[in-house]
């Protein structure tokens, strides 16, 4: 059964785009296309899948102005940042890099008696479905390698970011990958589910919510299809006694506002060494007292709406809830006049907060973050790992011994020191616990859309 998606712009509360779905038939004839294309796509050498896909990333580059425009009306971030260039042409660049050697058959022995090795071979066609908070990089991210290692990927893109796929289509088809290899689909939950049930897909990549990820996990439920899933999270910071306090301050609260607090490694919560306590919370106030909320088209703004305005209502939601039970919010709305109740919301700063409070345990994915003091590396353990979700910490120390102990007793998928809310390619992108599992970028990212198939080949008789 057809049915419509919209994408109501958060600027301005209009509907931007709006789209019909696919029927369960038309999305399976779609899945067919693209098993049928993959035969071809995954015999072309690999140089030439990486020049093609490489072209393709040239031609969504060159999309820039009207691709920035698109994403401010869809979810809201500010023109003045440019888009999502920087980070889709990184992290292309580094994976187009390492395909030859992360792809390479593993020789075990090549003699006159016999060949054996190791080789990597694409699931087939693998189904991503990406989010709205960056959607360019976070489908780029799985995209890239799936079809440079030979598979075909069919795009299932997120309601508040409709346009989003269709420009990866245009782009990657305009740099020469094949209509059926690269296919954006709009599909509804149930027949995304449908088509998991059917095993469909060798590999299905998910990025959202811990219910989304669990609704994937369902559907595939004794397919035995692979999954990648990178869910919520709940970053912390933890700011060491001996820690350059500008610079903590300065990256830690970026951490926590861009992008209107809705990245999937952004600061959520904050531990600071009890020496630097408040010094670190007057800093972090006059920091974010600072910013600019308002449209996201003014020059001077930045820091534009939430993508939808019942993100937002989640947010004062949990802000009001823990002002009830004791915590002082400290930045005044009367410096941000732009909060109206809707999609633009005032960013927040939480003191005397605690760990049962639902702005410390829950995932806010958005303009709010609670910083509580610590005695001592032992606290602040425990209170990083007082969590469901593990994605990301950060940790401000000029000790990086001390910080890689640390690091070691923290349940996450990537420890920081010094740095937070950013994704190297060479490193592997993964999580533990609510925050899902699987490995994206790195020569893993490459294990994860492929899979090991031996080959045992005696040339003698005898």
């Amino acid at each position: 059964m057809t049915k419509t998606i919209q994408c109501i712009s958060p600027v301005d509360g209009r509907v931007y785009a709006e789209r019909s779905t696919l029927t369960l038939a038309e999305a399976e004839a779609a899945v067919e296309r693209a098993r049928q294309a993959q035969i071809d796509w995954a015999e072309r050498p690999l140089a030439e899948r990486i020049k093609l896909v490489k072209a393709g990333i040239a031609a969504l580059s060159a999309m820039k102005e009207r691709v920035v425009e698109e994403l401010a009306w869809q979810m809201g971030r500010p023109t003045r940042y440019g888009g999502e260039f920087g980070g889709i042409n990184e992290r292309t660049d580094y994976m187009t890099g390492i395909a030859a050697k992360a792809l390479a058959p593993v020789v075990v022995e090549a003699s006159d008696r016999f060949e054996r090795r190791i080789e990597r071979e694409p699931h087939g066609v693998i189904l991503v479905v990406a989010p709205w908070n960056y959607p360019y990089m976070t489908a780029i991210n799985t995209i890239v390698p799936a079809l440079i290692a030979g598979n075909s990927v069919v795009l299932k893109h997120a309601s508040q970011t409709l346009l989003v796929g269709e420009r990866l289509a245009e782009a990657l088809h305009a740099g020469g990958v094949p209509g059926d290899v690269f296919q954006n689909v709009v599909l509804s939950h149930d027949v995304t589910e449908s088509l998991i049930g059917q095993r469909a897909f060798g590999f299905v990549n998910f990025t959202g919510s811990v219910g989304g990820g669990a609704a994937i996990e369902k559907a595939a439920a004794g397919t035995f299809t692979a999954t990648g899933l990178e869910l919520g999270g709940k970053d912390p910071g933890y700011v060491m006694d001996d820690a350059d306090l500008d610079a903590a301050v300065d990256s830690l609260m970026d951490g926590a506002m861009y992008n209107a607090g809705q990245c999937c490694c952004g600061i959520e919560r904050i531990y600071v060494h009890e020496s630097l306590y408040d010094a670190f919370v007057e800093k972090a106030v006059k920091w974010v007292g600072a910013l600019k909320l308002g449209n996201p088209f003014d020059a001077d703004t930045t820091i534009g709406p939430m993508a939808n305005r019942r993100f937002a209502d989640t947010i004062r939601g949990q802000i009001d809830d823990a002002v009830a039970e004791g915590a002082k919010a400290l930045i005044d709305p009367a410096l941000f006049p732009a909060d109206d109740g809707g999609a633009y919301l005032a960013p927040q700063i939480l003191v005397d907060v605690n760990h049962e409070m639902r702005v410390m345990r829950e995932e806010s994915f958005g303009p709010v973050v609670g910083i509580m003091p610590v005695a001592d590396d032992e606290e602040a353990i425990a209170m990083m790992n007082d969590c469901d979700y593990g994605l990301t910490a950060s940790l401000w120390t000029n000790d990086a011994d001390r910080a890689a102990r640390i690091g070691r007793r923290i349940n996450t998928g990537t420890v920081f020191m010094n740095r937070c809310d950013y994704l190297d390619p060479a490193l592997c992108w993964t999580g533990c616990k609510d925050t899902g599992r699987g490995a994206a970028l790195s020569a893993l990212g490459y294990m994860s859309v492929t899979r090991p198939k031996s080959y045992h080949l005696k040339k003698v008789t005898k």
